[in-house]
């Protein structure tokens, strides 16, 4: 019963709270019953527009990048006769235990205009002038994509080298003997016996970015003109930045849950075996 009372204080009764918020207007806290203004500023809203439009890209591009890079990795660091496996394992898992503000200030430093990136880049001839990384729109969004995929790859490559530590090896030793080829055993071995776990992993990877602020808070605040600004650092500011307006906030906030719900369906949809 304690359990169940708790429960109900901080997590069934916020987001009762926040969905009656969602259909108040206002500032501050002198804020009046809308109905359905709020929805309706959403289809005016810009700057919500675009918010959706960098979320839902950074979506598209880094999730897929992301996982696909840690089955590699995963398959790779798998190998039992591979030299320093456990090293390898490490590095690539540290970053997502790595302090967020480190990381974000390593980045900055990395990517400025007079940074490593555009010293490499120089020297091997790739560019002819230094780019600004942070300042322009397109790169901008390249850097958050960076910043994240190398940031969670880790975290999404143990889920996969724990899954392929559990399948039996004497499926790939009879497909060896068989013949079949290393391709061929990771694509119609592997990836069908990781099927949950992929699954798994881009359930939550799709959550977490529809809910991403750290990385763009830190690394561009949103810009260049709102040009990495996300639904979740868009929300921050209707709240905290500028004059608060929290039933605006709220809705959008509700944009997200609804995104969550419909994509992540898509995938359950998207990965449910046929044959069943």
């Amino acid at each position: 019963m304690p359990a169940l009372v708790l429960l109900g204080i901080f997590m069934v009764y916020p987001i009762l709270w926040s969905l009656w918020m969602s259909f108040q207007v206002g500032r501050g806290m002198n804020f009046s019953f809308g109905g359905l203004a709020n929805i309706i500023r959403l289809t005016q809203d810009t700057v919500f527009i675009r918010a959706l439009t960098n979320t839902l890209l950074f979506l598209a591009v880094q999730v897929p990048v992301m996982l696909v890079l840690a089955l590699l990795f995963a398959n790779a660091l798998n190998d039992s006769k591979l030299w320093g496996r456990g090293f390898f394992r490490t590095a690539i898992f540290l970053p997502c235990v790595t302090s967020l503000v480190a990381y974000s200030v390593i980045f900055k430093s990395i990517f400025a205009i007079d940074g490593i990136a555009n010293q490499t880049l120089l020297a091997l001839h790739l560019i002819a002038d230094p780019i600004n990384w942070l300042s322009d729109p397109f790169y901008a969004r390249v850097v958050v994509i960076l910043a994240i995929t190398w940031r969670w790859t880790g975290y999404n490559m143990i889920f996969y080298l724990a899954a392929m530590q559990n399948i039996d090896r004497s499926i790939y030793e009879a497909a060896k003997i068989d013949g079949v080829p290393a391709w061929a055993r990771f694509w119609y071995i592997t990836v069908p016996m990781l099927k949950p776990v992929i699954l798994f992993t881009s359930v939550i990877s799709t959550i977490g970015t529809l809910q991403l602020f750290d990385e763009v808070n830190l690394l561009t605040m949103g810009g260049p003109s709102d040009a990495t600004l996300t639904l979740s650092l868009y929300i921050y500011n209707l709240s905290f930045k500028f004059m608060p307006s929290f039933g605006y906030a709220a809705t959008v906030s509700y944009v997200i849950v609804v995104l969550v719900g419909i994509l992540s369906f898509i995938q359950f949809v998207a990965a449910r075996d046929r044959r069943a």
